[in-house]
């Protein structure tokens, strides 16, 4: 699969757990760890951590299983490392604390 149809299978399945706000950030060159940032939001820590269990079986399921997987205890902001695509889901009040969009955008 290539970059951009991995990345574009991971927003199919944020978007089929009903993830919101998705933005889709290049990184390369910005950064040595991936290429792509996917961002989303989840309405509560349950919702987050239902939209990070889906990515990760789907991923698992089509022969992409994570390198790692951070946040799944608290539910307020699970990164799902894919390698090029590093998945950021997170609850209104962490996305509004951390502004990972302002900090990767130009």
């Amino acid at each position: 699969m290539t970059e951009q149809k991995f990345t574009n299978f991971v927003i199919d399945k944020l978007e089929d757990m009903k993830a919101r706000d998705l933005i889709v950030i290049d990184v390369v060159g910005k950064s040595s760890v991936t290429d792509t940032l996917v961002i989303c939001s989840g309405n509560s820590k349950r919702h987050v951590v239902s939209i990070a269990d889906n990515l990760i079986v789907e991923c698992k399921h089509h022969g992409h299983a994570p390198l790692s997987v951070e946040g799944k205890e608290t539910g307020e902001w699970v990164l799902v490392d894919l390698g090029d695509v590093v998945a950021h889901i997170m609850q209104d009040a962490s996305r509004d604390f951390y502004q990972l969009e302002k900090l990767w955008q130009d």
